[in-house]
């Protein structure tokens, strides 16, 4: 696993840059870029705080991602049993405002 181009993609997926990442993880953003121009991997501390930052544990980072495996952290499990007790047209405007963010 290329743990660099893990972060990218889940930084990405966000439309978050390598400034907003440092941010909300509480590295610096030299730190984060020192990486890449490195070639240097993260220490596991700062590779939590990442995690904390997107909101997945270790474990989710790590996961194989060709084994369609889903692990959902207690807010997304939270949301998710919320979502039940929706009617289709506040599912629908759930999903509307989802898309639009």
């Amino acid at each position: 696993m290329d743990i660099l181009k893990k972060i990218t993609m889940l930084r990405e997926e966000r439309h978050w840059s390598e400034y907003q990442l440092a941010e909300k993880s509480g590295l610096t953003q030299s730190t984060i870029s020192s990486w890449y121009r490195k070639n240097m991997l993260p220490s596991i501390p700062s590779l939590e705080k990442i995690c904390d930052a997107f909101g997945i544990t270790l474990s989710q980072f790590f996961l194989d991602d060709s084994n369609n495996t889903v692990l959902l952290n207690d807010n997304q499990i939270k949301m998710l049993h919320a979502t039940t007790k929706l009617d289709v047209n506040q599912l629908d405007a759930l999903w509307n405002f989802l898309n639009t963010l």
